[in-house]
This record gives structure tokens, sequence and C-alpha cells, in this order.
């Protein structure tokens, strides 16, 4: 094929068209994609992030399938040709692209068994935080902080608490065949946090008990407010009977002190000002009691008899 004079080698009559709607197809592949993203941001808004988010994913996935089949037509009308390409390509394809292939059934795998969507909180490839965006090789997450008792995990954070950092981390769906996806919404949005106070052994440990009760039943998550849905969804899909809603006292016998442990429900959101609210109340509440909380600090309730020799010398020098 000749073109401004400058003859292409190994393109004919037949590539270049062949190739031309190539080009063709994938600006109308495009276009149609530019034009799914202003009809359902036209259509669905903001009402609905999830519908909006399902309906980009079923329209770019068709678009794609539609794009891919046009594009063996154009380029492979013999099927033997296309049996011989498409053993080449595959075997190519296992090779170079082995985390893109497997990503990519990862993203199969999250969709297919329902591991997470968009809006669930959960940690995946050792990262905190919540789904904003899942693509065909990617999850993209809002990282959220680590409550101290996880502070040490791989990678350490500077916020003390399940709250957003501020950074944005991609995590390729291959993970989730390396390593479990802890979802914390997902069926059953809600968790079981707790709250340790220390208290001496000649405190009123009856008294501490009803004060951590106390705040537990006014700022905790009540049998009464747990979704119905949510409760049915865990008996019918996973036989799991959640049985210990109402908020509990737990004793723990130390050397130093009485430990009281309160177990408690909450939202998978908005741990941090629960846990806030129910401090302020403690403390307010040992105060007015009269009950010190327990430190690692020790009292001397004896000494051996001390005896102290003070020598006395004469300050006069001696007459000569």
């Amino acid at each position: 094929m000749e073109l401004f004079g400058i003859r292409w080698v190994g393109v004919n009559a037949e590539n270049g068209h062949k190739l031309l709607l190539t080009v063709a197809l994938l600006a109308i592949a495009f276009l149609l994609s530019r034009a799914n993203r202003a009809l359902l941001a036209h259509t669905i808004g903001q009402r609905s992030s999830a519908a909006r988010f399902w309906a980009r994913q079923i329209v770019a996935v068709g678009i794609a399938l539609a794009t891919g089949f046009a594009l063996m037509s154009i380029w492979f009308d013999n099927p033997a040709r296309l049996t011989t390409a498409m053993g080449l390509a595959t075997a190519g394809l296992a090779f170079a692209l082995q985390k893109v292939i497997t990503s990519l059934a990862g993203y199969v795998v999250i969709l297919r068994g329902q591991t997470f969507s968009v809006g669930d909180r959960i940690t995946m490839g050792g990262v905190r935080g919540d789904v904003v965006a899942l693509g065909f090789m990617q999850t993209t997450i809002m990282e959220m902080g680590q409550p101290p008792s996880v502070q040490s995990a791989d990678p350490a954070m500077w916020v003390r608490s399940r709250q957003f950092t501020g950074r944005i981390v991609t995590v390729a769906n291959s993970r989730i065949f390396d390593e479990p996806v802890y979802n914390y919404t997902r069926d059953f949005p809600y968790i079981w946090e707790e709250l340790v106070l220390p208290i001496g052994y000649r405190s009123d440990h009856a008294r501490a008990e009803q004060i951590l009760l106390s705040a537990a039943a006014r700022h905790a998550v009540t049998q009464e407010a747990v979704s119905g849905n949510a409760m049915q969804t865990m008996r019918e899909r996973f036989a799991v009977d959640i049985g210990d809603i109402p908020p509990r006292v737990f004793y723990r016998l130390t050397d130093n002190w009485i430990e009281l442990t309160v177990r408690f429900l909450v939202k998978a959101h908005g741990i941090r000002e629960v846990k806030d609210a129910m401090a302020r109340q403690i403390a307010r509440e040992l105060a007015e009691a009269g009950i010190d909380i327990a430190s690692g600090t020790y009292d001397i309730v004896g000494l051996p008899p001390v005896h102290v020799q003070v020598e006395r010398r004469s300050a006069t020098k001696p007459v000569p």
C-alpha cells in the first residue's frame, strides 16, 4: 500500500481497510462509554450510588465484550486463521500477563461471589477502608486508620482509630486469591466492640460494672435497633444465631487489679464517636462515685527500721 509516496511495508488494501474499521470501532466504543456515563448521571444522578455503579459496570462489560467480538470479526474472518492466532495469543498472554489475567479473574470472582461492593468497609491486601471504586484490574479503597490493638500491623498508621486517613489506595483484584478479605458491612452492618476498665481490688467493682452497662446501653446499638433483615440473613444464609446483642461486662483477675471489659454492639461506621461518648460518661460517673482507675503504680506499705549515726567534729582549731 502506497500513501503520500511512501510504501507501507506489510500494509495492503485489505489490511488498511481493516485498520480503518478498527479505528472507527474503537472510536464508537469510546463515544458509547462517554454517552453511558452522561446518561446514567442524568437519569440516576446522586440518588443511588450503588445503582449508578452497577449500571456502569454492566454497560462497560457489555461494550467491552461487543468491541472484542467485533475486532475478532474484522481481523479474523477465516476460522483457521482465528484458531492459529488464538493459540499463539493465549500462550503469550498466559506468560506475559499473569497478574493481569489473575486480576481480571478476581474481578469476576468479586462480582459473582458477592465478596464486596462499592460502599462496603473491607480489609483487603492489608488495606482497611471503604470501597470507592471497583475496576477490572484494581479495587480503590478510601483508607482508614487502625485501633491501638493493631497499630503494629503493616503498614503502620498515624490515625489511631477507624477513621479516614485521607489516602486513596488501589489494590489489585488478584489479592483475593492470596489473602482473606474481611467485610465489615456486607451482610451484617454491625460489629462488636469492647472497652476495658481496670480498677483496684478495694474499689466498688459492682458500681463500676453498673456504670459501664449504663454507658453501653445509652450509646451502643440496642436489640430493638438491629435490623430484622440483618438478623434473618445471618440465620438463613450463614446459620448463625446472634444472641449476645445486649451489653455485657466480663471480669478478669490480674495480679494488680480487676479488669472489667464491657462488650457491646455498634454500627460499622462512627465507632470512634461512640467510644468517645462512652469514655466521657464513664470518666464522669467514676469520679462522682469516687472510683479510681487502677494503674501500674506501687504503694510502699512498710519500711525496715533505719538507724542514722551522725559523727560530730569540732570546728575550732587547736591552739599552738
